[in-house]
Formats: C-alpha cells, sequence, structure tokens
C-alpha cells in the first residue's frame, strides 16, 4: 500500500513537470509559426533595424526598436528604484528588526504584490505624473517615469522577500565571526551577509526584471501608446506588451499582416527575456561557486 501511494504521488509530480513543459512548448510553438508567417511578408532585417513602428498607419513600418526602447526605459527606470529600496528593507528586516516586526512586516510587503496592477498604473497616471509635473514642467500626462516609478514600487515585494529569505538562511556562525573580528552590524551586513547571500538576491533581482518587463497595465495605462526610438523619460512611450494589448483589443482583422505583429512583438520577447535570464543564471552561478 505505501509504494502504491508513493508511485501515485510520483506519476503525479511527473505530470504536473510534464504538463508544464508543454504548456511551454505550446506557447513557443504557437508563437514561432505566426512569427514565421509574419516574417514571409516582412524582412527580418527591416525588423530589428527600423526605427519606426507604425503597422497600424497607412505608412507602414515594422521596426521593433521603438517598442524595445520603450519596455526597456521603463524597466530599467523600475529597477533603479526597486533594487536600493528593496535590499535596504531586506537587510533591516534580517538584521536590525525584531522578530515580532519581521512577522508582521513580510506579510504586509507582500501584500503589494496582490494590488491589481491596473490599480498601480491608475495611481501612476492620476497620482504620481501629477505630483511629479510640479517640479518637472515639461513632464507630459503619458510619460515612463512614472510608469517606471510605480513599476518599481509594484516589484519591490519581490526583491525585498526573496532577498529577507535569502539572507535570514546565511549560517549564524558567519555573522558571529564578522562580530569576532570587530566589525559592526553595518558592515557585517554589507561585508559578509550580502556576498554570502548573493545567489538568493540575484534571483530576486532576476524576479523583478522579468516582472517588470513583462508588465502590461501599468505601461498601457501610464505610459501612453506613442511608439518612438528614445531614452527620454518624460515623454510617452509604448512597450511591447502594451501594444499587444492594443492590438488585441483593438479592431484589427484577425490573420492579418497587422495582426502577426503581435506575435512577431510577443516572440522578440520571450527571446529577450530567455536571454536575459540565461545571462542572470550565469551570474547567479559564478557567484554561487564563489562564495560557496
Amino acid at each position: 500500500m505505501r509504494k502504491l501511494k508513493e508511485a501515485i504521488i510520483e506519476k503525479t509530480l511527473l505530470t504536473s513537470a510534464l504538463v508544464t513543459i508543454a504548456v511551454t512548448a505550446g506557447i513557443i510553438l504557437v508563437l514561432s509559426i505566426e512569427a514565421v508567417n509574419f516574417f514571409s511578408e516582412v524582412s527580418v532585417l527591416d525588423f530589428l533595424t527600423d526605427t519606426e513602428w507604425t503597422p497600424l498607419f497607412a505608412d507602414k513600418h515594422f521596426g521593433i526598436l521603438p517598442l524595445l526602447s520603450g519596455t526597456l526605459l521603463t524597466s530599467i527606470i523600475a529597477i533603479a528604484f526597486a533594487v536600493p529600496i528593496g535590499l535596504s528593507i531586506s537587510i533591516y528586516i534580517s538584521e536590525y528588526a525584531p522578530k515580532s516586526f519581521r512577522r508582521t512586516i513580510k506579510p504586509a510587503l507582500e501584500l503589494l504584490a496582490a494590488v491589481p496592477t491596473v490599480v498601480y498604473g491608475f495611481f501612476a497616471l492620476t497620482v504620481v505624473t501629477p505630483f511629479l509635473q510640479t517640479f518637472i514642467p515639461g513632464l507630459s500626462g503619458f510619460n515612463s517615469l512614472s510608469a517606471g516609478l510605480v513599476m518599481g514600487i509594484m516589484i519591490i515585494p519581490f526583491i525585498s522577500s526573496l532577498s529577507e529569505d535569502a539572507l535570514h538562511a546565511v549560517p549564524n556562525s558567519l555573522r558571529e565571526a564578522g562580530y569576532g573580528m570587530g566589525s559592526t552590524k553595518l558592515q557585517n551586513s554589507f561585508r559578509i551577509l550580502v556576498p554570502a547571500a548573493s545567489s538568493g538576491i540575484i534571483v530576486s533581482v532576476i524576479l523583478a526584471i522579468s516582472r517588470a518587463i513583462g508588465e502590461t497595465m501599468i505601461v498601457a495605462i501610464a505610459a501612453g501608446q506613442q511608439p518612438r526610438l528614445t531614452f527620454d523619460p518624460t515623454v510617452p512611450v509604448e512597450t511591447i506588451t502594451a501594444y499587444i494589448v492594443q492590438v488585441s483589443l483593438g479592431d484589427v482583422q484577425h490573420g492579418s499582416l497587422e495582426y502577426r505583429t503581435i506575435f512577431a512583438a510577443g516572440i522578440t520577447l520571450f527571446i529577450f527575456t530567455f536571454l536575459l535570464n540565461t545571462l542572470s543564471y550565469q551570474i547567479r552561478k559564478k557567484f554561487r561557486e564563489k562564495y560557496e
């Protein structure tokens, strides 16, 4: 009976793993087929080098660079805002805060991740943008700065919670060794604990970057829908995900060249995220080998 239960559990786990792989393979297959159909009519070279993206206009251009620049700009702003704050929070909770405060504040932080992103988007549009316009007069009503900052707020729980778990898992012997050498708590935190927990911290940053790149509603509401090749955070931009939403919910005929652009944009986003995650995994692996 015991062997039967173990066999059922094993098969269930295997089935779950295979379903995950099958779903991922199905997504890749659908994206690839539609992207191949798209690139049979549009040159790959034009897609990668053209600086204009106007597939829904009479004068059609299919350069993905404007959407990529918008995606990168909002993500860079979000990460630049979230990483220092999230890491500071994780160090405070792990090394400075009382245990009772840790038990209270961690669930409260994780609640931020449960807030619907459409709420974040309206918060960026109606609160953050007017506030920023008070001391940035040239700031457009739709811009990547406010969208990026609010995206940063949204991903802080991913960084702070996972980084705190990594710091908390560092053996106490390392802490005690640092204190024995005369280190202060601050020196111990940044010179011993953060390097020792670097692999977990990098994982949290990887997750946050992936979350920022794939965000849709915040950028669709607050960043605008004007694809342009720029790194000026004060003007409207459009990201890959926002464009996919725009076409999917619009009046574009299914099966047309214009409709297939969402699959070309989607597979570009997938490849970009895959390469980023692969690079980050290699960096994490090197850090783990260095400190283990």
